[in-house]
């Protein structure tokens, strides 16, 4: 019998790991482009909302000058970050949706047994949604962009970072909401008790003092929001600035919810094992 050295040993774990995120993004990546529609409708949505309804709001709301703008700004310029969060929002539960079609089919019960670490498999499979949710997300901004709404071109570079903190936010709580879903017919009363009140009761559409105006108890909510802080880290990223307030509860609520995932998926301790 023959022993490894312990570097030999961790430089082929290593490899291994490799290798497994390199094949989850493939498989990530062969999904995407064959599903033809499925960018196209990722960006129906955020372009209604820019096109139609923000013409139609341009009148009726008006924005003070606030951080991180210097100047009275159009509704169109503000909501853009918001509809980036949407992409974002969405393209995460898809992949939740995903993730109980892989286990239904069994699929996703092959990968799990995998001689890897499940908390890495489920951050490959995180890293890989979240990528898509990026291309996604720039797409946008460049119909945006086509559109009139643009924005200083190091804003997009800064928006990089903060737009994939977000996408892997948003991803970590789509792989927690996969763990208490068991049938795909029960993804329909997901979209209607978590992903539209965190969309709409966030910063996205309209800034929270517009929120105080009309209830402090609704500021308050949306204040407390993960996905106000992620839409404001995206903003003022895109004007070349930090939020360090919403970059840390990103951050933190990225932490919380990718435990909580990893936490469902454990046979022994998870969600999982309860409803076997």
């Amino acid at each position: 019998m023959t022993f490894s050295p312990p570097d030999a040993a961790a430089r082929k774990t290593a490899r291994h790991a490799l290798v497994a995120l390199g094949a989850i993004l493939h498989r990530e990546a062969l999904r995407f482009l064959g599903q033809r529609g499925r960018l196209v409708a990722a960006l129906v949505r955020p372009l209604v909302w820019l096109v139609v309804f923000a013409s139609g709001f341009r009148a009726a709301l008006g924005l003070s000058i606030t951080p991180p703008y210097q100047t009275y700004i159009t509704y169109e310029i503000y909501i853009v970050p918001g509809l980036v969060g949407m992409i974002l929002l969405f393209n995460g539960m898809q992949s939740s949706l995903s993730l109980v079609y892989d286990r239904e089919m069994g699929s996703m019960r092959l990968l799990l047994t995998a001689p890897l670490p499940r908390w890495w498999l489920l951050f490959c499979k995180l890293v890989a949604g979240s990528l898509i949710s990026v291309l996604q997300a720039y797409a946008f901004l460049a119909v945006a962009g086509a559109w009139g709404v643009r924005f200083a071109w190091p804003g997009y570079l800064w928006a990089l970072p903060a737009i994939f903190a977000a996408a892997l936010m948003l991803g970590a709580l789509g792989l927690l909401l996969s763990s208490l879903i068991r049938q795909l017919e029960n993804f329909a009363g997901v979209m209607n008790f978590v992903i539209f009140p965190m969309f709409f009761m966030s910063s996205a559409l309209y800034p929270l003092w517009k929120m105080a105006e009309a209830s402090a108890l609704l500021h308050d909510v949306c204040a407390a929001n993960p996905f106000t802080h992620a839409v404001e880290l995206i903003r003022f990223a895109l004007y070349g600035q930090a939020n360090w307030l919403a970059g840390a509860v990103t951050l933190g609520a990225l932490c919380l919810f990718g435990a909580g995932a990893i936490w469902g998926y454990d046979p022994a301790r998870g969600l999982a094992a309860r409803k076997a």
